[in-house]
């Protein structure tokens, strides 16, 4: 068969190579400008470049930048007395609660009801001028109702974000072991990673962002216990406890000179100063020796006997953490043992699990740390305010 010749010039097909995929963090929703607290999306790993570690020099305190220390703890006593308007005769609970806050952690209210642990909530956003949103934990409540959802617009022929409160500066959530895991799940990567995968996308939630988490401990019936990895995000596990008939007495006192049931709290903060007072904690000064003494008592719990699951290694940065912020607000530059000490139990008593033949006999995770603590050898550190 005879070859046809073509003047034509024959073009190959070219294979062109697939657009990059877009980094899901930068696909934030333009309503989060609007946000108050809200950062630009992180780079993605690749372009980050390696981070230099520089160990602060022995024996020097750094005080870091911004804040004077003695004005933080003038703000910190500040604040205190404003919250101590609705809150009466709990000062320890107070100091808990801004040092879990300042610490930038998640808090486990457990105790019984009607003891204020939303009316503690609710005072601290108010006095530090937060966005405060409470989600009542039910179960039927779904993860939608917390993440929030996307919604299709009829008129516009698109489909747009409805954030749900999850986008707030400090949650509430109430009775949080009477929803099913499906939902309790929703909160675990905000209490972490301080975003929210929804539809696909990442959002980066506001700072500060904080959970505060409520439970009853009483009623069992119809609740679902929190697993472990949940409650291993919470920084702290707090109890109110009744008060006292003094101060009870004090609470009615106030509710009948002031004739109404709420409370004025006055704004002391913002977020961004709050972020601040924060960042500022990163500059306090631990000993070595302090710091081992941290590590010394979390591997003491995994080493006991009674304990069948001891706490992790965030059980440490926890304790480093929350001693920084008790050291801050008594107003010191430097970590002391007695700060550790004071912060060991709310700390670690929810991340440690007890073999069943104790849980029997009644031993309590409290009860374990406390002899941990006095068997753990304390180191002598130097007086740095000398």
């Amino acid at each position: 068969m005879a070859e046809v010749e073509s003047d034509e010039e024959v073009v190959m097909p070219v294979r062109r190579r697939a657009p990059p995929r877009k980094n899901e963090f930068e696909t934030v929703d333009d309503y989060q400008e609007d946000i108050p607290g809200t950062y630009p999306p992180p780079q993605h790993p690749r372009q980050r470049p390696a981070p230099q570690y520089q160990p602060a020099p022995k024996g020097k305190v750094d005080q870091g930048e911004g804040i004077p220390i003695a004005e933080f703890a003038n703000k910190a006593n500040m604040l205190k007395a404003e919250v101590q308007k609705a809150i009466i005769g709990k000062s320890e609970v107070i100091d808990q609660v801004m040092i879990g806050l300042l610490s930038d952690g998640n808090i486990l209210l457990e105790d019984y009801p009607g003891l204020a642990k939303t009316l503690l909530a609710n005072t601290f956003a108010r006095a530090l001028g937060c966005d405060f949103k409470r989600i009542q934990f039910t179960p039927d409540l779904m993860p939608s109702d917390i993440t929030g959802t996307k919604i299709f617009d009829e008129q516009k022929g698109e489909f747009y974000f409805d954030r749900g409160p999850i986008f707030t500066n400090i949650l509430l959530a109430d009775e949080i072991n009477r929803a099913p895991p499906k939902t309790q799940a929703a909160l675990l990567e905000a209490m972490q990673e301080r975003q929210a995968s929804i539809g696909g996308k990442t959002y980066l939630l506001p700072k500060p962002f904080i959970v505060m988490a409520t439970q009853n401990p009483i009623e069992y019936e119809g609740t679902y216990p929190l697993p472990e990895a949940q409650l291993d995000r919470f920084m702290m596990k707090l109890s109110i406890g009744y008060p006292s008939v003094r101060d009870e007495d004090e609470i009615l006192r106030r509710r009948m000179d002031r004739q109404k049931d709420d409370v004025d709290i006055n704004q002391l903060l913002t977020p961004k100063e709050i972020v601040q007072m924060q960042q500022k904690i990163e500059g306090i000064f631990v000993e070595d020796s302090l710091r081992r003494y941290m590590v010394n008592l979390v591997s003491a719990t995994r080493n006991d006997n009674r304990v069948a699951v001891g706490s992790s290694p965030r059980g440490s940065l926890a304790l480093m953490k929350l001693s920084r912020a008790r050291a801050i607000l008594n107003n010191r530059g430097f970590v002391t043992p007695d700060d550790v000490k004071a912060v060991v139990l709310p700390g670690l008593r929810h991340r440690l699990i007890l073999k069943p033949e104790f849980q029997i006999k009644g031993v309590e995770a409290e009860d374990i740390i406390v002899e941990i603590v006095k068997n753990t050898q304390v180191p002598k550190v130097q007086n740095f305010a000398e």
